[in-house]
């Protein structure tokens, strides 16, 4: 019995979460609501604006001054680590999990996802479970990324692959958050 209440309880913070709480408009009720109720760690000074969806509570941290825009999808039931100073961009997914194919019941799989500081993620990239996204790097947008990226690589493409560095003199704070979104 304790396990379907428990089930029940995940399913409506989640359901809250996801379809009531991301819609407000004013981010300090919505970082309330993740702080609180999802057990995430957001650092100072972070958004996460409207639309972004989560997998489960806990196991998602950001750093200061940091920003998810919205629509992003965050797959976070195998971990999510973002650092200080970092943007994704909107419409990004971020997926600690996958499914084996070729196991006959299909199960989940799961590896954390990293990405440092000072690192930029373009709108509707793809970050695969595992991936550690270096310190100042940037993801192109659309791009799909399955391996690690190095500190200051730009990567682009499916599969995203290093197109250029970027200068490692970084030095700038994200300040982004507006008041309605």
């Amino acid at each position: 019995m304790m396990r379907v209440v428990k089930a029940m309880v995940y399913g409506a913070c989640l359901f809250l979460c996801n379809y009531v709480v991301n819609r407000i408009p004013f981010h300090c009720i919505r970082l309330l609501y993740y702080r609180k109720v999802m057990r995430f760690e957001i650092g100072a000074g972070s958004h996460v604006l409207m639309g972004v969806i989560f997998d489960a509570p806990r196991k998602f941290s950001m750093g200061k001054n940091s920003v998810l825009t919205r629509g992003c999808k965050i797959g976070n039931r195998g971990g999510i680590r973002i650092g200080n100073n970092v943007s994704v961009a909107e419409e990004a997914f971020i997926l600690a999990g996958d499914h084996d194919p070729n196991d006959p019941f299909f199960p989940s799989r799961f590896a954390p996802v990293v990405i440092e500081d000072h690192a930029f993620i373009g709108s509707r990239a793809l970050i695969l479970k595992g991936v550690c996204v270096g310190r100042g790097a940037v993801v192109g947008a659309g791009a799909v990324v399955h391996k690690t990226v190095n500190a200051h690589e730009i990567v682009a493409g499916n599969p995203a692959k290093p197109i250029g560095e970027r200068n490692p003199d970084l030095r700038y704070e994200i300040h982004y958050g507006p008041w309605f979104q």
